[in-house]
């Protein structure tokens, strides 16, 4: 009898989950490369940070696996890269054992952390409940993605470039309203008529000017020239999902 694929076990419609592995071991990419396959995922394979920088610019994946020590770089640097456009799954696969590379490789935005050596039925089912995780994680239901920042529904948690980013109550608040309507003028009275603060008192209209300004020095690259929460003027405030795109505005 056929043995049956992951995917093909629960019915997943073609095309298959796509995965990409940066390694430069060899030994290891042949024997892992047939694993995954058999499993019904396609595999891109990079050795290099070079290469995988080739790879990541010509497809979509969705699930990235990163050695840490490289050739010619770090695999940290490579998340670091993905996670300023991009939700993927990361999970490192590394023989770096130390506390501290397991809670960097987590804190720059990966989502799983294995040591070598391991047990490929252990690795299979990570990739496996990863794949999974993110299919849910990453409905409208539970996250909002837009201009690098990433805020879960869930935890209300707010990431920009896979850094946390430490907002109070309020700004979560206003934050959530603005990616929930993207590319919407949002009037003053019509922000105020949805914000309260921690305590239940009603926001007016001057601490909404100061909660804005506190929110874009959390989330602007530059906060004198926002460029994702930005005002219209005469009419309110927008959240502009071509910020990378335009010009600067005041």
């Amino acid at each position: 009898m056929k043995e049956m694929s992951y995917t093909e076990a629960l019915g997943k419609p073609t095309p298959p989950k796509r995965l990409f592995l940066l390694e430069d071991d060899l030994s290891l990419t042949g024997g892992l490369a047939f694993a995954i396959r058999k499993q019904g995922y396609e595999l891109a394979i990079a050795r290099t940070t070079l290469e995988a920088d080739a790879l990541w610019a010509e497809g979509k994946y969705d699930l990235v696996i990163l050695d840490v020590s490289l050739p010619d770089g770090s695999g940290f640097d490579f998340c670091r890269k993905i996670r300023q456009s991009s939700k993927v799954p990361i999970m490192f696969l590394t023989a770096a054992d130390e506390e501290t590379d397991m809670i960097m490789g987590l804190d720059i935005g990966g989502d799983d952390y294995i040591t070598k050596p391991f047990k490929l039925a252990v690795l299979l089912s990570r990739i496996h409940a990863l794949l999974r995780r993110s299919e849910n994680f990453g409905s409208p239901d539970t996250e909002l993605y837009s201009n690098g920042i990433s805020l879960h529904l869930l935890n209300g948690e707010v990431y920009k470039a896979g850094e946390h980013l430490d907002l109070t109550a309020s700004e979560y608040k206003l934050l959530r309203l603005f990616m929930e309507n993207p590319d919407r003028i949002l009037s003053p009275e019509q922000i105020l008529g949805r914000l309260w603060d921690c305590d239940e008192n009603y926001i007016d209209s001057n601490s909404l000017t100061v909660y804005i300004r506190r929110l874009r020095t959390k989330i602007e690259d530059n906060p004198g020239r926002p460029r994702r929460i930005v005002t219209v003027r005469g009419m309110g405030y927008k959240w502009n999902t071509a910020a990378e795109n335009t010009p600067d505005v005041y």
